[in-house]
């Protein structure tokens, strides 16, 4: 009896019956259910559990003695509730939001000229954002527009979730490529000038160009500086960023689409172009989630590695080799 099957199947229906009531509960419920998950997640479960700790520590890498402690779970707890708030936008998505209703959902926050600029060139684009707001309305919403994308992404474990997601995903006409092993993929789709979209706040290892992010060296991916530069792409840095709930005049949720910045590798010279481009970007991501700090997925391990750790284990390598 194959019982991977069998527990695959299982967590299957048990996400149908979570999806089946998401998809009928008002926004108002949603968001009231959300705040009382938060508040087990952070008064009740233990907190090895929830990643307390590494939560607490980010912010304080982040904001110093910017904030109270007071202040700090306030973050943590806010964070939770846009987790949770999201998992259930993501379920309802595909029901909620077409071309005839889309700017009930989103509006603009700056001159966005230079994005389209972008996309109607001749040129590809990189379409890059991080674990801010809802980074699946704004993928969503390119293809709405008219734009569909290519988006990076890890397909889950569970083939029934991961076919389900990927539907939803795609009903806008995106098409995903698989994060590990995707780098040709994403090579062919921007040399055919194509559009692919990718998160980029993740810690690259020991092999990761280091810049600064919010006043500490991070490691991050330089390979989409290096993707910009070999096929002459835009980079255009972006976020959908959760605004004020208005119930009563608005049938859903509320987001803001800002432009953070479009940067052309054409504009940057030297040896360290890729360096300079990946600054760029991070720090336009930067100053996306300074605007609020409440909505980034502060949980995952940003400064994980340090430029002290990244020599000693490529020296090691290198002996190895």
């Amino acid at each position: 009896m194959n019982w991977l099957a069998i527990r695959h199947r299982a967590e299957f229906f048990v996400f149908q019956v979570f999806a089946c009531f998401l998809l009928v509960a008002s926004p108002r419920r949603c968001a009231r259910c959300a705040q009382q998950l938060a508040f087990v997640v952070c008064h009740i479960l233990p907190r090895k559990l929830t990643r307390h700790a590494i939560t607490r520590e980010n912010l304080r890498i982040a904001f110093g003695t910017q904030h109270t402690d007071q202040q700090i779970d306030e973050i943590i707890y806010r964070m939770w509730v846009h987790l949770f708030r999201m998992m259930a936008e993501l379920v309802q998505l595909p029901r909620k939001i077409r071309l005839t209703n889309v700017h009930d959902v989103v509006s603009f926050h700056n001159d966005r000229s230079g994005i389209v600029k972008a996309l109607w060139s001749d040129r590809p684009v990189i379409l890059l954002s991080g674990h801010f707001g809802n980074w699946e309305i704004s993928v969503t919403s390119f293809g709405v527009f008219g734009f569909p994308v290519h988006f990076v992404a890890r397909p889950l474990d569970n083939p029934y979730l991961n076919d389900w997601f990927l539907k939803s995903r795609s009903f806008t006409g995106n098409r995903m490529i698989p994060k590990k092993g995707g780098f040709k993929q994403m090579a062919a789709v921007l040399e055919q000038g194509g559009t692919i979209a990718l998160l980029a706040d993740q810690d690259a290892g020991a092999r990761g160009t280091f810049v600064d992010f919010f006043g500490k060296p991070a490691s991050t991916f330089s390979s989409i500086a290096r993707l910009a530069v070999q096929y002459n792409a835009y980079i255009c840095v972006g976020y959908a960023r959760r605004i004020d709930d208005d119930f009563i005049n608005h049938r859903w949720v509320r987001y803001e689409f800002g432009n953070a910045k479009v940067i052309d590798p054409l504009d940057f010279h030297g040896d360290d172009r890729d360096h300079q481009i990946t600054q760029q970007f991070t720090a336009a991501l930067e100053q996306a989630i300074r605007r609020s700090p409440e909505q980034y997925f502060w949980l995952h391990r940003r400064w994980k590695t340090t430029p002290e750790q990244a020599e000693v284990l490529l020296r090691e390598n290198r002996k190895a080799g």
